[in-house]
């Protein structure tokens, strides 16, 4: 294939995964919506985004990263090689002990909710406790059928069909709506109940959805078993446990993350739900998308793959997702308080709730261009046969994150968001001093919901640790005879754009800055987004010419 045919491969099959993708995230923002709505950051959101990342590890470990980079590699290969018979029963083992594995996780989930719910969230008390504990009980099945979905993607991605996969969750969002607004929003249920049942009625749907074009791929060669010996299982397995212990101790820090936000003042956790929401955004949209879409086919180039078309490939997959991200960090730095306005800042959602969100986001996104070129390096090492190192890689970011986001968390806590105060922010105590431990309880528990800033410690964490697993995951790779760039290439010059765009944003933001929240964002935004295209262009960054040229086309 020709370097233009390549990109152009390329650009369809991650704007597939994109568009997926970029659908199942606005159903998901259209659920955080409503969610603040009702909820806001008070005790019950709190509880509901709690209970959802106790049942979350489940999927995350045994879902879709795993799956993607375990099972695609071998089955790619096995129907590249013509083998579709033995391909359909691999395909069916993995099912089949995914099924089994996630069962008696899921029961084990159910059965022990209270001391499970007590171990990782050691700072909640009384109703919220209680809430908590409830939730993850009617959590657990619901997760449990995304993991099934998970494979669904696994089949549908190796076969090249990339939007389903993709676009399933929307079900899932629209489950927990469903049952949200019909039960929640007429009392029947407690709003936060009524999300959990929307989460087990959505993973139903999701997993329906993308049954019968599966079925339809496997026609007669599917066949569901346990079986553990023929060599394509085996070799699954052999990437399955690597995999599973690198997404292992990224869970297991986001269970901690969960343990230490739990010590921080009522709302912190829905805080940082509500802004990873945005944060993700952009990730899935331009680093998994990508990512995505070049596993299955750097898993046919295999190990042996020349050098030259590995670093074709390499380049053209971060020069895309680094044009879309470093645009969208601009706009989540210096427009994030319209964006969370305008998004969730309605009902339950109060300014000073804004205000801590919007804080968040801009401290989460100082490292979403690392973070998405981190998806490709990861694909590329899974394509080679490569498990371990992307897994000692997330031990070595785990470790800085929570070592940087853990002292400054419990310290910034100490801070309070107040729109009467300069800056939006006062001390919660006549003196700030240096501690490394949590605050008093009745404040944390203090029924005014205070707001405290703890939760910007650990995003600064998480933004050191994404920068440090992009160095290590290019220096693996250059091991490979390849010289991963920053942006493949192009960084220099989306950065001398960045800075125009910002600067383009911020006289205009002062202009507008007394009117509706609508102009607040559209204004400085729109002149944001010409000056950033506009220098892109000029500097002929290749994405910026495609888009500005799809653009006239279509004019």
């Amino acid at each position: 294939m020709t370097e233009d045919g390549t990109a152009g491969e390329m650009r369809r099959h991650s704007s597939l995964v994109a568009a997926g993708i970029g659908l199942s995230r606005l159903s998901g923002l259209i659920r955080d919506a409503a969610l603040a709505f009702f909820l806001g950051a008070n005790v019950g959101a709190d509880a509901f985004r709690a209970a959802l990342r106790i049942p979350n590890f489940l999927q995350n470990l045994l879902g879709e990263g795993v799956l993607s980079a375990s099972f695609i590699p071998t089955y790619s290969r096995l129907l590249d090689e013509g083998r579709e018979p033995e391909a359909g029963r691999v395909a069916g083992a993995v099912l089949g002990l995914l099924i089994a594995l996630s069962g008696v996780l899921v029961l084990a989930g159910v059965l022990f909710a209270r001391p499970l719910t007590v171990a990782l969230t050691p700072g909640f008390v009384g109703d919220r406790l209680d809430l908590t504990v409830a939730l993850v009980r009617v959590m657990f099945p619901g997760i449990g059928l995304l993991v099934v979905s998970a494979w669904c993607l696994g089949v549908l991605n190796s076969h090249r069909r990339f939007f389903l996969s993709y676009v399933a969750p929307v079900l899932w969002n629209a489950g927990i709506l469903a049952v949200l607004i019909g039960l929640g929003a007429t009392a029947v249920l407690d709003p936060a109940v009524a999300a959990a049942w929307g989460v087990v009625l959505g993973g139903g749907l999701q997993v329906l959805v993308q049954v019968r074009t599966v079925r339809e791929l496997l026609r007669g060669t599917l066949r569901l078993s346990l079986d553990t010996r023929s060599p394509g299982v085996r070799q699954v397995l052999r990437a399955f446990g690597p995999i599973v212990l690198g997404r292992g101790v990224v869970q297991i820090a986001a269970l901690l993350d969960l343990v230490v936000a739990s010590l921080l003042a009522v709302g912190a956790v829905a805080v940082l739900g509500y802004a990873q929401t945005l944060y993700l955004l952009p990730i899935a949209l331009f680093g998994m998308s990508v990512a995505a879409a070049e596993l299955p086919t750097l898993s046919r180039l295999g190990p042996g793959a020349d050098a030259p078309a590995l670093q074709r490939r390499l380049d053209e997959g971060s020069a895309r997702s680094a044009f879309f991200v470093t645009g969208t960090t601009v706009g989540f730095v210096l427009l994030g308080q319209p964006i969370v306005a305008l998004l969730f800042g309605r009902g339950e959602f109060d300014a000073a709730t804004t205000t801590q969100v919007a804080a968040v986001l801009a401290v989460y996104s100082l490292g979403l261009v690392p973070a998405t070129s981190s998806r490709l390096l990861q694909s590329l090492l899974y394509a080679t046969d490569d498990a371990k190192t992307p897994a000692a890689v997330a031990v070595a970011r785990v470790a800085l994150a929570l070592a940087i986001g853990v002292p400054l968390m419990f310290n910034l806590d100490q801070l309070v968001v107040d729109p009467t105060a300069p800056g939006n922010v006062r001390a919660v105590t006549d003196a700030v001093s240096f501690t490394l431990t949590p605050v008093d309880a009745e404040l944390r528990e203090a029924a005014d919901n205070q707001l405290r800033l703890g939760a910007v410690g650990l995003a600064i964490g998480a933004a050191a640790g994404a920068w440090l697993e992009y160095l290590l995951l290019r220096r693996a790779v250059g091991r490979l005879a390849l010289s991963p760039r920053l942006g493949g290439g192009t960084m220099l010059r989306l950065l001398g754009a960045a800075a125009v765009a910002a600067v383009a944003i911020v006289p205009v933001s002062l202009l507008v800055a007394d009117l509706n929240v609508v102009v607040r964002l559209a204004v400085p935004g729109l002149a944001g987004g010409l000056a950033y295209v506009g220098v892109c262009w000029s500097a002929r960054v290749p994405e910026a010419r495609g888009l500005v040229d799809g653009v006239l086309r279509r004019g």
